[in-house]
C-alpha cells in the first residue's frame, strides 16, 4: 500500500487513516548535526572514563593504543582529522568488541617550528634571539605549545574523539622531560652513545643538524662543473711519458653539482672496476659564441664510458685516446693551488666502491667534510684529519683561503634559504686558475628541511650518535635487534614491513644531538680529558630528579655543582645540545605506558600494558615515529614498544593533487564540522581506503552526505516502525517466523561476523560498505517495501506483524551498535530517541547473534527470488510509464518461467513479494517473462489492494477481509 490513504474514498464515507499503523518517531529526517553534536558531547561528559569504568567492572581484556603525538602548533588540518578519526574508530570499536581500552592522547612540543615562532615574536619586539636568555626563551616556547595543546584538544573532542584527555601527555611536561632524559641515560650508560665528527645533514637556516626523518626532497636547479686536477705524481706502473715535458700535463677531470665544496677537496675517488683512458684533445667546435676553456693538446683522464659526454660538455669536436690508465698511484694538485699556497697539498687517488660510470666523469671529487661517502673513503684509506670549511651559519670559516666569510647559503633577509655567492666565486677562481673545463646547470632532486623548506648541506661537525652496529647485552646489534622486532610485528597493510625494514637495514648511526634551544637536553657531562660521557648513577639520578621537579630548563640555569656532587666541575663540560625531537617522541611509550603497568606496581583505574597493541600513524612515519620508537624500545628493552603498526596514506584534493594553501585546494575539517557535522567527516574516513592516499572535496563530500542520508533514513524508518514495540510483542520461536524474516535474520548473522572481523582487522571500509549495501538492497529495496503493508495494515497481534517488528528490533539493535564507532553522534541520537533512559549507545557491546539465525537455504531462496523480482519490477515500471497502471497495487502480473526459477516461491505469496494486488505464476518457457494485467477487483479503502474479498465482511463493505478484521480489532480496542 501507499504510505497513507489520501481521502476517505469509501462506500461508508469513513476515513480509515486513524486505523492505519503508520510509523511514528521524533527522530527527524534532517540530521542538523552541527547543532545536535555539541549537545550530545555535553550529555556524554567524561565518556571515556565512563567506558573504562564499565569495562573494568566486567573484567574486560585490556587493549592499548598508543598515540603518536601531533605537533602543538596551529589548528588541526585534514591530515589530523583523518588520523584522529581512525584512532577513534580503533578505540570505540575495541570498546564495542568488549575490551577495556587504554588510549592517552599526547602532543609533541619541542622543536624548530615553535622555536621559529618565538624568534619571530621576539624580533617583532625588537629583540634578537641572542639577546634573550635561554630560560626566558624556553618559557615563551612552553607557553606557546600549551596554548595549542588546549586548542587542538578541543578540536579533537569536537570531532568526537574519546580518550584520556584529562591525563593527556606532552613531551614538554616536566615528568616527560625527566623520563626522556632517563631513557637517553640508558643509551649513554650502555656504551651505545658516542661522539663523532662526520658529515651530517645540516640546515644553515635552522643552524642545526637534521636526521633522515626531517628531510624531504624537492626539485632544485644546481650549477654543474667539470674541473681539471693536474697530475703531479705517478707510480712506476704508469707509462714513462705520462708526465713527459713534450706533452701538456694531463689532468683528471671530476664533475660536481656543489662547486662550493671544491675548497674542501682532499682526494679524488675512482672505481677499481671502471675502464679509464688518457685522451688528447685534437680539435674544438667552431662557431661558438664564447671561447671554450679546453684547447687542442689538452690531455684528460676519463672513464671510457663517459669520455664522449665530457667532450660534448666541453665543446671538444675531436680527440684521440692515447692509452689505458690505471688511476691507482696517481697524485694531483688541487685545482686552486696556483692561486693560494693554502691549497698547496697533494690530492691522492682513492679506490672507492661508491664510484660508478653511470654519469659524470668516472671520478668523484672527494670532500670528506661534506659527504658521507667522501668521509668513509677518506677514513678507510687511513686519513684522520677532516677539514672544517663551512661554519654553522653556512659561511666559509675565516681560515679558508680565497673565500673567507663568503656565504654558501643565505640565512637572513629575503634570500633566506637560497644558495649564496660561494658557488659563483669558486667557479670564477677555477677559471682564473685555468682548471674549469666546462659548466652547466641541472635540475635534480635535492634534500630540503621539511620544516624550513630550505636546502640543506652536508657539513662536518661534532655530534652525538647512537651506534647501530655495536653488540648489545644480548649479543645482537641495535640494527639486528630492530630487524628482528620488525619481523615480529604485525603490519597493516603488510607492505609496511618491507618499507621500514629496508630503511633500518641501510640507515646510518642514529644522530641524536641538535644545536637549538627548545628541546630536551642531552643532560650529561663530558670528561674534558677523555672526551667520554660521565657514567655516575648518582649524578644521573640528581639530573633526572631536578628535571622532574623543575623541568628541563633547570639544566641550563642550575650550577654544575648541583648535579656533579663530589666531581670537580672544572674537569667536566656540560653538554647543552638538545635531543632529536624523534628521540623525544620515540620515548613516549616509556612515560605514557610503562608507569601504568602491573609490572611497575600500578593498581589505579587507568591500567596499561607494554608493549602497546597498536601504533597508528601516516605512512611517512616508517622513517619517523615508528622507527624512532622501534630503535628506542630495542635499545633500552630489547624489543619494539608495539605489537602492531597501522599506517594510512595522505589526503589529496579531488583531482589527486597535494593540498596547498597557496593553491587554494585545501579542505578544512573544522569547516566541514561547522557546516555538515563531524559524523559526515567521520563517515568519509570510514568510506575511503585509508591505507592508500585518499581524496576529499565538495563532490566527494556530497557523495558522503548521500550515504549518510541512506543510513539515517534507514534508522529513522526502523524507529518509526518500532514505535510502541515491547517484550510482549516479541516472537521467540524461530519456527513462527515467515521465510522473509528468516532471510533477514540470516543476513544479520552474516553481517555480524563480517563486522566483528573487519573491526578486529581495522578494515573500517569493510564495516560501513556492507552495512550500507544491506540498508539499500536488503532493507529498503526488499524488506521494508514488502513488509510495509503488514506493518501498516495487519492487526497488531498478527504473527506476521509481530515477526516483522521483532526482526526490525534485531536490525535496529545491531545497526546502532555496528555503526556506533563510525557515526557515534547519529547512532547516539537514534538510541536515546528510542531508549531515553537506556544509557549511552557508546557503552554497548555488539549484541550476541544466535548461530541458529544462519539459514543458507533462505539465502539461496531469496537470491533466486530477487532474480525474478528484477524482471517483474522492470515490467511494472514500464506499465507505469505507459500509464497502463497507476501503481503496483493496480497490477495483477502473470509471471511465466521455468519450474526451477519458480520453485523458490513455493509457500510464499507472490503478490506480497511483487507488491501487487495479486499475481499468477505459470511454469513454462526458457526465461522469465511478465505480462502485466490490471487487477480487476474492488479497491480496499484502507490498504488500496484490489483483491476478491473486498466487501466480504458486511460490517465493512469497502474493506478486504484482512483489513476488516484489523479495523474491527481497532474499533474494539479504541472504544
Amino acid at each position: 500500500m501507499a504510505d497513507a490513504p489520501e481521502t476517505p474514498d469509501t462506500a461508508s464515507g469513513r476515513d480509515y487513516r486513524d486505523t492505519v499503523f503508520l510509523p511514528e518517531t521524533s527522530f527527524p529526517m534532517r540530521g542538523g548535526l552541527p547543532q545536535k553534536e555539541p549537545l550530545i558531547l555535553e550529555q556524554w561528559g567524561d565518556l571515556y572514563g565512563t567506558l573504562r569504568a564499565e569495562r573494568q567492572k566486567q573484567n574486560a581484556p585490556l587493549y592499548v593504543l598508543h598515540d603518536g603525538p601531533p605537533y602543538a602548533n596551529g589548528d588541526i588540518h585534514i591530515g589530523h582529522a583523518l588520523n584522529k578519526t581512525l584512532k577513534d574508530f580503533v578505540v570505540r570499536s575495541r570498546f564495542l568488541l568488549g575490551y577495556d581500552v587504554d588510549y592517552v592522547p599526547g602532543w609533541d612540543c619541542h622543536g624548530l617550528p615553535i622555536e621559529w615562532k618565538i624568534e619571530e615574536q621576539f624580533r617583532a619586539k625588537g629583540r634578537r634571539k641572542d639577546e634573550v636568555s635561554k630560560d626566558e626563551f624556553r618559557r615563551a616556547c612552553r607557553d606557546y605549545a600549551g596554548k595549542y595543546i588546549d586548542l587542538q584538544r578541543d578540536q579533537f573532542l569536537r570531532l568526537g574523539a574519546v580518550g584520556d584527555f584529562a591525563n593527556r601527555y606532552a613531551t614538554m611536561d616536566f615528568a616527560s622531560e625527566a623520563a626522556i632524559v632517563a631513557e637517553f641515560h640508558k643509551f649513554k650508560n650502555s656504551g651505545q652513545l658516542y661522539r663523532g665528527s662526520k658529515p651530517v645533514m645540516w640546515s644553515p637556516v635552522e643552524r642545526t643538524a637534521l636526521a633522515d626523518a626531517e628531510i624531504e626532497y624537492h626539485d632544485h636547479v644546481s650549477p654543474t662543473i667539470w674541473v681539471k686536477f693536474p697530475v703531479t705524481g705517478v707510480s712506476d706502473d704508469h707509462p714513462d711519458d705520462l708526465l713527459s715535458f713534450r706533452s701538456s700535463t694531463p689532468s683528471i677531470v671530476i664533475w660536481t653539482t656543489t662547486p662550493w665544496t671544491i675548497p674542501a677537496n682532499r682526494a679524488i675517488s675512482y672505481g677499481p672496476e671502471i675502464a679509464y683512458g688518457l685522451y688528447e684533445v685534437t680539435a674544438m667546435e667552431e662557431g661558438l659564441e664564447f671561447a671554450p676553456w679546453a684547447k687542442p693538446g689538452d690531455r684528460l683522464i676519463l672513464a671510457d664510458k663517459l669520455a664522449e659526454d665530457v667532450f660534448k660538455a666541453a665543446k671538444v669536436a675531436a680527440w684521440t685516446r692515447v692509452y689505458d690508465i690505471n688511476p691507482s698511484g696517481l697524485e694531483t694538485a688541487h685545482p686552486l693551488a696556483a692561486l693560494d699556497s693554502g691549497y698547496g697539498f697533494s690530492v691522492p687517488l682513492l679506490a672507492g666502491d661508491h664510484v660508478t660510470d653511470d654519469a659524470g666523469t668516472g671520478f668523484v671529487h672527494t670532500a670528506p667534510g661534506h659527504g658521507a661517502d667522501d668521509f668513509e673513503v677518506w677514513k678507510a684509506h687511513g686519513h684522520h684529519e677532516v677539514p672544517d670549511t663551512v661554519d654553522p651559519d653556512g659561511a666559509y670559516y675565516d681560515h679558508v683561503p680565497l673565500f673567507a666569510g663568503l656565504k654558501v647559503m643565505e640565512t637572513e633577509g629575503k634570500k633566506t634559504g637560497k644558495f649564496g655567492p660561494a658557488n659563483g666565486a669558486v667557479m670564477e677562481k677555477l677559471i682564473e686558475a685555468g682548471n674549469l673545463l666546462a659548466r652547466g646547470r641541472m635540475e635534480h632532486s635535492y634534500p630540503h628541511s621539511w620544516r624550513s623548506k630550505a636546502p640543506i648541506i652536508f657539513r662536518n661537525t661534532p655530534q652525538w650518535f647512537i651506534r647501530m652496529d655495536e653488540p648489545l647485552k644480548s649479543g645482537d646489534t641495535l640494527r639486528e635487534t630492530a630487524l628482528q622486532a620488525i619481523d615480529d610485528t604485525a603490519f597493516h597493510p603488510a607492505a609496511g614491513r618491507n618499507r621500514i625494514r629496508s630503511m633500518v637495514e641501510g640507515r646510518p648511526d642514529w644522530l641524536v644531538s641538535r644545536q637549538r634551544a627548545w628541546g630536551t637536553p642531552l643532560a650529561m657531562y663530558m670528561d674534558k680529558q677523555t672526551g667520554q660521557p660521565l657514567h655516575d648513577p648518582e649524578v644521573d639520578a640528581r639530573i633526572v630528579a631536578a628535571i622532574a621537579e623543575h623541568g628541563a630548563d633547570i639544566w641550563f640555569t642550575a650550577p654544575d655543582s648541583d648535579f656533579l656532587g663530589a666531581h670537580d666541575p672544572a674537569r667536566y663540560e656540560k653538554v647543552e645540545d638538545i635531543l632529536d625531537v624523534w628521540f623525544d617522541s620515540g620515548s613516549t611509550h616509556a612515560f605514557t605506558l610503562d608507569p601504568r603497568t602491573p609490572e611497575h606496581g600500578y593498581t589505579g583505574d587507568r591500567p596499561s600494558h607494554w608493549p602497546a597493541d597498536l601504533y597508528l600513524e601516516g605512512s611517512d612515519q616508517h622513517r619517523g615515529w615508528f622507527q624512532s620508537s622501534l630503535l628506542e624500545g630495542c635499545g633500552t628493552r630489547g624489543r619494539a614498544p608495539f605489537k602492531a603498526v597501522l599506517t594510512h596514506g595522505f589526503t589529496l584534493d579531488e583531482n589527486g593533487e597535494k593540498m596547498s594553501k597557496s593553491r587554494g585546494n585545501t579542505t578544512d575539517p573544522l569547516t566541514i564540522i561547522k557546516e555538515s557535522g563531524a559524523d559526515i567527516l567521520r563517515l568519509w574516513v570510514a568510506l575511503v581506503d585509508y591505507s592508500d592516499d585518499q581524496r576529499i572535496g565538495k563532490q566527494i563530500l556530497q557523495t558522503t552526505v548521500d550515504a549518510y542520508r541512506k543510513l539515517r533514513n534507514t534508522v529513522r524508518y526502523l524507529l518509526g516502525a518500532l514505535a510502541g514495540f515491547d517484550e510482549t510483542e516479541r516472537l521467540t520461536d524461530l519456527d513462527q517466523f515467515p521465510p522473509l524474516e528468516k532471510f533477514i535474520l540470516h543476513r544479520l548473522w552474516e553481517l555480524d561476523a563480517q563486522v566483528r572481523q573487519a573491526y578486529a582487522d581495522y578494515r573500517f571500509q569493510d564495516v560501513v560498505r556492507p552495512v550500507l549495501e544491506f540498508c539499500s538492497n536488503d532493507l529498503s529495496a526488499l524488506y521494508f517495501d514488502i513488509r510495509k503493508d503488514a506493518l501498516y495494515c495487519d492487526r497488531p497481534d498478527s504473527l506476521r506483524r509481530r515477526a516483522a517488528r521483532t526482526v526490525m528490533d534485531a536490525v535496529f539493535m545491531r545497526l546502532t551498535a555496528w555503526l556506533s564507532p563510525l557515526t557515534p553522534f547519529t547512532m547516539e541520537e537514534a538510541w536515546t530517541t528510542r531508549f531515553p533512559e537506556g544509557g549511552s549507545n557508546c557503552a554497548r557491546i555488539i549484541p550476541h547473534t544466535p548461530a541458529d539465525w544462519r539459514n543458507d537455504a533462505e539465502a539461496a531462496r531469496w537470491a533466486a527470488i530477487n532474480a525474478v523480482l528484477e524482471v517483474v519490477n522492470e515490467q511494472l515500471e514500464a506499465a507505469r510509464r505507459d500509464k497502463r497502471i497507476g501503481g503496483a497495487l493496480d497490477a495483477w502480473p502473470t509471471v511465466t518461467a521455468p519450474a526451477e526459477l519458480l520453485a523458490p516461491f513455493q509457500g510464499l505469496d507472490a503478490a506480497e513479494i511483487f507488491r501487487t494486488s495479486g499475481a499468477e505464476l505459470v511454469q513454462g518457457g526458457d526465461a522469465v517473462t511478465v505480462s502485466v494485467d490490471l487487477a480487476d477487483y474492488p479497491k480496499c479503502a484502507r490498504s488500496w489492494r484490489r483483491v476478491p474479498d473486498v466487501g466480504s465482511d458486511p460490517a465493512y463493505p469497502d474493506l478486504s477481509a484482512r483489513d476488516a478484521d484489523a479495523v474491527r480489532y481497532w474499533d474494539q480496542t479504541h472504544g
